[in-house]
């Protein structure tokens, strides 16, 4: 028989980083779930990532058990690493960014999303890209 879900849960943490305190003690621990249950095995899956701030789907069953999977780093914050910028643009529509997303970059920011897209369709996974930085005023050579 399949466990009862209690919560699913969406938290972004530095990879590597996490401990006991906020906010991944307080969103544990009000569902009475061991927080060193998730802490050492999440330190452990993400210590290559170097402290970039990932998002984890945790799952939290009646039996104060708990699955988590690793989402990775939003595509929003790659794009902005590639081109060296603070944030996107407030208005995407009609004030653009003046730096342009080359292929070659495009290619790189698809290449590490792959595994986290409903995809694994190359090419689709670079329109999904596109779609992030033309939401952001980025525009793609």
């Amino acid at each position: 028989m399949a466990k009862s879900v209690k919560a699913n849960l969406k938290l972004k943490i530095k990879a590597g980083q996490a401990s006991a305190a906020p906010p991944v003690g307080s969103t544990l621990g009000q569902y009475g779930v061991n927080m060193m249950d998730f802490i050492n095995p999440f330190n452990d899956q993400t210590k290559t990532l170097n402290g970039a701030l990932v998002t984890v789907h945790i799952t939290v069953y009646d039996d104060k058990t708990m699955d988590f999977r690793v989402v990775g780093i939003p595509t929003d914050d790659l794009i902005r690493e590639k081109l060296s910028i603070q944030k996107g643009s407030g208005k995407p529509n009609s004030e653009k960014i003046s730096k342009k997303l080359s292929q070659a970059d495009l290619d790189e920011i698809a290449q590490v999303k792959l595994s986290d897209m409903n995809s694994d369709n190359l090419e689709a996974v670079k329109k999904m890209v596109t779609g992030t930085a033309r939401s952001m005023g980025v525009e793609v050579e």
